[in-house]
């Protein structure tokens, strides 16, 4: 299988995964990103510079496979807050 590396850019600094996860597919990769993001959201909130970070997937040769903006994640996330509860 092949290994996904899940770097994080925040402005100028490039934050490594230098473990990487072995996953089927690129598919495979862009949900684990999402699912990454969305949780950091969750833990840090919604901070600016973290708003305009971005998750940039790599291959095991270093090159860019996939790149997936923090703000994207938003896009179809539920908000708990508008949720009706009874």
């Amino acid at each position: 299988m092949p290994r996904y590396f899940f770097n994080t850019r925040i402005g100028d600094e490039l934050i490594a995964d230098p473990e990487g996860e072995e996953l089927r597919n690129p598919d495979r990769a862009w949900e684990m990103a999402r699912a990454m993001i969305r949780e950091l959201l969750k833990t840090e909130g919604t901070d600016e510079r973290l708003l305009n970070a971005t998750v940039e997937v790599t291959d095991d040769e270093g090159e860019i496979v996939l790149e997936f903006p923090f703000a994207e994640a938003l896009l179809d996330m539920p908000d708990d807050r508008s949720a009706t509860r009874h």
